[in-house]
């Protein structure tokens, strides 16, 4: 049964970035339908398919998933031989953890350092409340590479959906010039190289619309 992925714009959506991601790199077959974000009549096209009116949401045949979270819980179970969440309990456990955490916080990074891969990378000076979520996401980065990543380049070794939920995080950093430690860095190379992120930001850097909330300069 063929699935269907509704999100905003690549340049700015980073929702929608965590579940297409994870499906990319997983090689899950997928349509997509992008609905550009705060333009005439965006909501109520998203109201069709979701009673939030948010994007990301997928439709899995007579299913609908509106959370990216939720999103990328169903995909594990749908597609288990792509491993989104570490097959080790103690793993997985942190993933799912540190997860929750970037789904729930980290508020102040989001508002004062919104995703726009367009922009070029330079520095933004952080308030005390952003640069205390910078060093806790450098510390969680920091603590999984370190326990868990033994097995490759990611949070986990492999990629998983922990690190779908902190892709917006390393877009973030790299638009801004946030400097982080050398794991992190490394860390941050491995993710950007991956060609589901560059396809995905190579489409949203050339797309037209222009939201100024995120464009902060």
């Amino acid at each position: 049964m063929s699935l269907k992925l509704i999100i905003g714009n690549k340049n700015y959506s980073s929702w929608s970035l965590r579940p297409w991601i994870a499906m990319r790199h997983a090689g899950i077959a997928f349509e997509e339908e992008v609905i550009p974000l705060y333009e005439p009549g965006s909501r109520e096209r998203v109201l069709t398919y979701s009673p939030v009116g948010k994007v990301p949401i997928l439709i899995d045949g007579d299913m609908t998933i509106w959370e990216s979270l939720a999103i990328l819980d169903h995909l594990a179970e749908r597609f288990p031989k792509a491993q989104l969440w570490p097959a080790d309990p103690r793993a997985r456990a942190h993933a799912r953890a540190i997860s929750a955490e970037m789904h729930a916080g980290f508020g102040p990074l989001r508002r004062h350092c919104p995703m726009n891969m367009r922009r070029v990378s330079r520095k933004r000076e952080l308030t005390a409340e952003v640069a205390a979520d910078v060093r806790r996401i450098e510390d969680i980065w920091t603590d999984c590479r370190r326990r868990f990543g033994e097995g490759g380049p990611f949070l986990f070794g492999a990629f998983s959906a922990a690190d779908a939920m902190y892709a917006p995080v390393v877009s973030r950093f790299a638009s801004y010039a946030i400097g982080v430690g050398a794991a992190c860095e490394a860390y941050m190379t491995a993710m950007m190289a991956l060609p589901a992120w560059q396809e995905w930001r190579s489409v949203g850097v050339a797309e037209p619309w222009v939201m100024p909330g995120n464009d902060v300069d």
